[in-house]
């Protein structure tokens, strides 16, 4: 209780931040008493569904260690909610000791509030609905107004709206760029009003955006690929099993698991951003395919590239 200002603060100041980045307003977070805990638990639930649990000491600070460190440190074995990484909580007395061996030392409240961050982003498709949606349309037309003009329920429902900005935030792109979504389905939706189609439009549309995110301002763009005769594999299967992939034989499933994981954890390792390069009749499907088993690689299609970066091949999974 002591911290319970200080947390609150951290609490608000991740929605602000995540609303500005996502592109749109996080609904309140609620914090009450829940007497089934244990005295040092917590549990971050969203629509009632219990999303994560930990255990926090306000008078310890939490030592993470972040790949490398340079020692050992006395204390609570634990791990670090948001990211899974091996940590230590540690007296406050033992800070500067585990700084200096390379560890990051941060306090509960931050923990908490990081916590929370990492599940409010991996579950911001969860937050926007209908009522969102239409809030952000009612923006776009006081600037606007001739674009959003008709496009509602003329062109598309709000419904298959949702569902598109749903999709690119569950592949960790923001929807702040309204203006350039609602652009390209205005062009795109009069063709198709399939979200996965709708969605590969607005992502080429995006690229710029999405490749920032992903690099921030660097020019080359480190790629993972598939070798040729692999590609030519995938895309017989995903003609046979259909748009979810069905047919990708479970034995090819595994083996690329594996080495699309080892590939992704070498780029972690030297501080590169993981990304798969593959076509764009494959991507939404290995975007599927790797996210919960391989959640740090990005899965881009060629025509995601924007003109002005260039792509450096790292390795080719599947190659001989």
């Amino acid at each position: 209780k002591n911290q319970g200002g200080e947390l609150l603060n951290r609490i608000k100041g991740v929605r602000k931040k995540l609303s500005q980045e996502l592109g749109f307003l996080i609904p309140p977070v609620h914090i009450r008493d829940n007497l089934d805990l244990q005295p040092n638990q917590y549990r971050i639930t969203l629509m009632g569904v219990n999303m994560g649990e930990a255990e926090v000491y306000h008078d310890r600070e939490m030592a993470i260690n972040p790949g490398q460190v340079f020692g050992a440190i006395q204390g609570v074995a634990t791990r670090d909610p948001a990211f899974g990484l091996d940590a230590v909580w540690i007296g406050k007395e033992q800070t500067d000791q585990a700084q200096s061996l390379g560890y990051t030392v941060v306090d509960a409240s931050t923990v908490v509030a990081t916590h929370m961050s990492q599940l409010l982003s991996n579950h911001a498709a969860q937050l926007l609905g209908h009522e969102e949606v239409q809030n952000l349309l009612d923006m776009v037309a006081r600037a606007q107004p001739k674009l959003v003009e008709g496009l509602i329920p003329g062109v598309m429902s709000l419904g298959t709206l949702v569902k598109v900005l749903q999709n690119l935030l569950t592949e960790g792109v923001p929807v702040r760029d309204m203006r350039t979504v609602l652009q390209t389905l205005v062009e795109y939706a009069p063709r198709s009003q399939d979200p996965d189609v709708l969605t590969a439009a607005c992502r080429i549309a995006l690229r710029r955006l999405i490749v920032q995110e992903i690099i921030g301002g660097e020019s080359v763009i480190p790629v993972i690929t598939l070798a040729p005769e692999l590609e030519r594999i995938l895309h017989q299967s995903l003609q046979a099993g259909g748009a979810e992939g069905a047919g990708i034989e479970p034995g090819l499933a595994e083996r690329m698991q594996k080495s699309l994981t080892e590939a992704a954890q070498r780029q972690e390792l030297e501080g590169q951003a993981a990304v798969l390069l593959t076509s764009g009749v494959l991507r939404n499907t290995l975007a599927r395919f790797v996210k919960n088993s391989i959640p740090g690689l990005r899965v881009l299609s060629y025509q995601e590239i924007p003109d002005d970066k260039q792509i450096r091949i790292v390795s080719a999974v599947g190659q001989q």
